[in-house]
């Protein structure tokens, strides 16, 4: 089972990508990190420089087939970039509509948005973001993690790093039931 997680060149909480990625791998799926440009990503411990991480597929060469869900970790930067790239919140849309998982923590709701994907849906994510998510018709919740069925495909958010661990625990099982 093949999980992507989708990030921008820079800007990334490294934690968010982290822990998640280790929870995919420790469980025995395949993360596959997924950008909009081939290189390296440059993760960031808050405001300032963390470590780089390899790209292994750029998301324009990416086909949602090939994953059982997605990731979209978040820090401020990431996923504003994210939402610029229209490739990036084509291949973000088309796992909705294909009714696959999509977990997002913390900022990463904000591609969730411009991909038009919220309506109907019940969310967390971190809280500045609450008009933005009520703005595009869904419905946001202060909770440590929420798992949203409304419409074909689970959506598992959560708030900030520290509700890692509920976030993890919530977005492996929704994975599992999608494996190939």
């Amino acid at each position: 089972m093949r999980i992507a997680f989708l990030m921008a060149p820079e800007g990334v909480e490294q934690v968010e990508l982290t822990e998640p990625w280790s929870a995919v791998h420790d469980s025995g799926a395949e993360p596959l990190l997924l950008s909009t440009k081939p290189g390296r990503i440059q993760a960031y411990h808050h405001l300032d420089k963390a470590d780089v991480f390899p790209v292994q597929q750029v998301v324009r060469d990416a086909s949602v087939d090939s994953f059982a869900g997605l990731v979209l970790p978040g820090g401020v930067a990431n996923p504003d970039a994210l939402r610029m790239d229209e490739t990036a919140v084509s291949f973000v849309r088309e796992f909705f509509e294909q009714g696959r998982p999509v977990a997002a923590i913390c900022h990463a709701p904000w591609t969730l948005v411009e991909a038009d994907v919220v309506r109907g849906r019940t969310l967390t994510s971190w809280p500045s973001l609450r008009t933005d998510i009520r703005n595009a018709g869904g419905t946001w919740v202060d909770e440590t993690v929420h798992v949203c069925e409304a419409a074909p495909g689970t959506l598992i958010t959560s708030r900030k790093p520290a509700d890692l661990k509920a976030f993890c625990d919530a977005l492996l099982p929704e994975f599992w039931k999608r494996r190939h």
